[in-house]
């Protein structure tokens, strides 16, 4: 069975950071497509950033130059750094790993 458990979520003020993390269970991670999705309310669910097995990043072009997502393959997790955050990063942040998904962790960025 397949488990994504989220972490890091917080209160942040404009311009600060925050680290994300994933542990993922129940498949063979060095070998999926693993990455991050948000939703902010009234919204639909969107692509923040997601990594590819053969080393493909690919970024949403409103957190480019911004948020770093890394894998570690032996701890079977997933990060996502964010910098220079903005009121309009607020959202819940979803860990997806092949398509399955965790419960989501809650970023609000606001003075």
């Amino acid at each position: 069975q397949v488990q994504l458990v989220e972490s890091g979520g917080s209160l942040v003020q404009p311009g600060g950071s925050l680290r994300l993390s994933c542990a993922v269970s129940g498949i063979l991670f060095r070998f999926a497509t693993v990455g991050w999705y948000r939703q902010a309310p009234g919204k639909q669910r969107g692509l923040v950033a997601t990594t590819i097995p053969d080393g493909r990043i690919i970024y949403a072009d409103p957190v480019k130059g911004r948020f770093t997502i890394s894998r570690d393959n032996a701890k079977n997790s997933v990060y996502l750094q964010m910098n220079s955050l903005k009121p309009e990063d607020t959202a819940v942040y979803y860990c997806n790993a092949d398509g399955k998904w965790g419960q989501g962790t809650q970023v609000t960025v606001s003075s």
